[in-house]
């Protein structure tokens, strides 16, 4: 069989049947998705291809999206200011402590930038089945913060890996920075416009029509912010993170408009992109000497030195919730995927630290959203009793 129509089929077949195997084998389903993605090109049913590459891409590029269509920058800037010291304050000790653990077990640097990094992509699949909790809402709050820094962390290993130190890689922090100093300025003119004119919000995404405007400004603003971010050579997730929030920041009064991105991406784009990461482990790679026990080594220190530093929120969330808190900030898959391949690719790491840390990465997954629903499942039989 012609290999673009075995990809089509298989993925077609995955995407359905994956939510479906969840509830029979009692596993979250995007674990599954990359477990099936793993075994369909262990067994040779599909094999590498541009296009699932090229795919697969856009739908972690929408995830990035989705993530940043949680932040409302006008409710964040009315949190409190003591929860965004705090945050601040644990995404550093995150680093700190990492810097130490490294130090202490002789671990590649690399891993000094792998083990903090903070993704909320999976929170927007996880707000979708809890719904809106006070230890999700803190979470993202929380996660933003630290997602910021891991993508720039992201873009600045980038550009270290790609350029060297020199003038290169400085340029490409100047960018950066002027990047985030536009979008601020940008920000800032376009609320100021809004508030003399009003009208424009709804003039560009109507409250009722029939041409889905809403979805054609999404994305247009989506592929553009994208666009720009692969002119500057920086990472693309940023841009694609950047959309999401000017969206959710200024066009509130569509309130339908989330939840038709968010099925969008969830029925199609985001689940091929994690069958693709499954594809990029192969089941007998598994079984190369100390590639299990390292990466569980890498799941259990991940997940053990965010609970050391969430301690902080331990007030505002008791027990229970920082343990929710921390299962939910200890699954950075897309990005711990993007700084192990980034490395791999530059022979920065071996092939044993770059399957050890793309299986640890899927075991977190698996791992920590089991917990959350265990976890989530226990409080509410406590509540009731009560």
């Amino acid at each position: 069989m012609n290999n673009e129509i075995a990809i089509i089929l298989t993925l077609s077949a995955i995407i359905f049947a994956s939510p479906l195997l969840s509830k029979i084998i009692k596993i979250p389903t995007i674990p599954v998705e990359i477990i099936l993605g793993s075994i369909v090109i262990s067994l040779g049913i599909i094999e590498e291809h541009p296009i699932l590459d090229l795919v697969a891409e856009l739908g972690f590029l929408y995830l990035l999206f989705l993530v940043g269509l949680e932040i409302d920058l006008k409710k964040l800037f009315k949190v409190d200011r003591s929860i965004i010291k705090k945050g601040l304050l644990y995404t550093a000790l995150l680093y700190i402590i990492t810097l130490g653990f490294c130090f202490y077990f002789n671990l590649p640097n690399i891993f000094i930038v792998t083990i903090p990094l903070i993704s909320i992509g999976l929170l927007a699949a996880i707000k979708k089945e809890y719904g809106d909790l006070p230890w999700i809402n803190l979470s993202i709050i929380v996660g933003l913060i630290g997602e910021i820094v891991s993508i720039v962390v992201l873009t600045v290993v980038s550009a270290k890996l790609e350029h060297g130190i020199g003038s290169e890689f400085y340029f490409t922090l100047l960018e950066l920075l002027g990047v985030f100093l536009v979008v601020g300025l940008f920000y800032k003119f376009f609320h100021n416009l809004v508030w003399w004119y009003p009208g424009i919000k709804t003039y560009l995404m109507p409250k009722f029509d029939n041409q889905e405007q809403d979805i054609r400004l999404s994305m247009a603003v989506f592929f553009l912010m994208c666009a720009l971010m692969h002119y500057l050579h920086l990472e693309v997730a940023l841009g694609g993170f950047i959309a999401g929030v000017f969206i959710a920041t200024f066009f509130t009064h569509n309130k339908e408009l989330p939840h038709k991105l968010e099925n969008f991406g969830f029925g199609w784009l985001v689940p091929i992109f994690f069958i693709w990461v499954g594809t990029s482990l192969q089941i007998e790679s598994i079984f190369m000497d100390n590639v299990i026990t390292i990466a569980f080594f890498i799941t259990v220190a991940m997940i053990t030195l965010r609970f050391v530093s969430s301690l902080l929120f331990i007030k505002e969330l008791g027990f229970k919730g920082v343990l929710l808190f921390v299962h939910s900030h200890s699954m950075p898959l897309t990005l711990v995927v993007a700084v192990a391949t980034l490395a791999y690719h530059t022979n920065s790491i071996s092939d044993l630290y770059y399957i050890a840390l793309i299986l640890a990465a899927i075991l977190e997954v698996i791992l920590c959203m089991t917990l959350i629903r265990i976890i989530s499942k226990f409080k509410v039989k406590i509540k009731n009793n009560q």
